[in-house]
C-alpha cells in the first residue's frame, strides 16, 4: 500500500497470447429437451482457445457470481472439496487463496485442480474444468504482488454486492497474505441448458 491506497497493479500476462493451445470440451448429452438414447454420455467434442469462446449458455456460468466447488487432493489421498469464488483471464483460471491455509499446501504438493460450477437455479446445467497450476504469485512479491491484491479485490466486488472496493474477509488474528495460482485449462465438460 502507498499512502493508504492500493498501488496500481503491475501489468502481468496471465492469459496466453500467440500460440494458444486449444481447450478440449466434452459436451455431455442432457435431458433438457426430453429423454434420448445415450443420455448422460458425451455427445460431441469441440475446442475453444479461451473461456471467452465458450457457448454463451456456459460462459454465463463463469461470468456470473456463481460459487464453484474446487477439488484438490488432500493429505489423506482423498479429494478435498471447497466452495470458492471463481475467476479467469482468457485461457487461464485464477485461484486466489490465503497463503496459510492447508489447501494452499495441498495445491503446491499436487498442482492439479478440478472445478465444478453449477447453475444455482438448475442443477442440470453445469460445467467442470480440470486445470493444472502453471505458476504461483505471492502477494508479497515485489514485482507482481500488487496484482494478487487487486485480483482479490476484483473478485470481492464480483461476489459481494455493496461490500466496498477492498476484500473484507482477511483473518484479523494474523497478517493474512494471499497467493494466486495461475492455472492452464486441461479440459472442460459441459452439461445442460440454463
Amino acid at each position: 500500500m502507498k499512502n493508504g491506497n492500493l498501488s496500481a497493479p503491475q501489468p502481468i500476462q496471465v492469459g496466453s497470447k500467440g500460440n494458444t493451445m486449444a481447450i478440449k470440451i466434452a459436451k455431455f448429452r442432457d435431458v433438457a429437451s426430453g429423454l434420448q438414447p445415450g443420455q448422460f454420455a458425451v455427445g460431441d467434442y469441440e475446442s475453444v482457445n479461451s473461456l471467452n469462446d465458450l457457448d454463451p449458455k456456459y460462459k454465463m456460468l463463469v461470468d456470473k457470481p456463481f460459487a464453484c466447488t474446487m477439488a484438490v487432493m488432500g493429505s489423506d489421498g482423498r479429494p478435498n472439496l471447497t466452495p470458492m469464488w471463481f475467476d479467469y483471464d482468457g485461457d487461464k483460471v485464477l485461484v486466489n487463496v490465503a497463503a496459510q491455509r492447508t489447501k494452499t499446501k495441498w495445491i503446491r504438493k499436487t498442482p492439479q485442480i478440478t472445478i465444478l460450477i453449477m447453475n444455482p437455479e438448475n442443477m442440470y446445467h453445469w460445467m467442470s474444468m480440470k486445470v493444472t497450476v502453471e505458476r504461483e504469485i505471492s502477494e508479497d512479491d515485489p514485482k507482481e504482488g500488487s496484482f494478487v491484491t487487486e485480483h482479490l479485490n476484483k473478485i470481492w466486488r464480483k461476489y459481494i454486492v455493496d461490500g466496498g472496493d477492498t476484500y473484507g474477509l482477511r483473518d484479523p488474528s494474523i497478517d493474512e497474505r494471499r497467493v494466486l495460482f495461475v492455472c492452464k485449462i486441461d479440459k472442460i465438460a459441459t452439461f445442460g441448458q440454463p
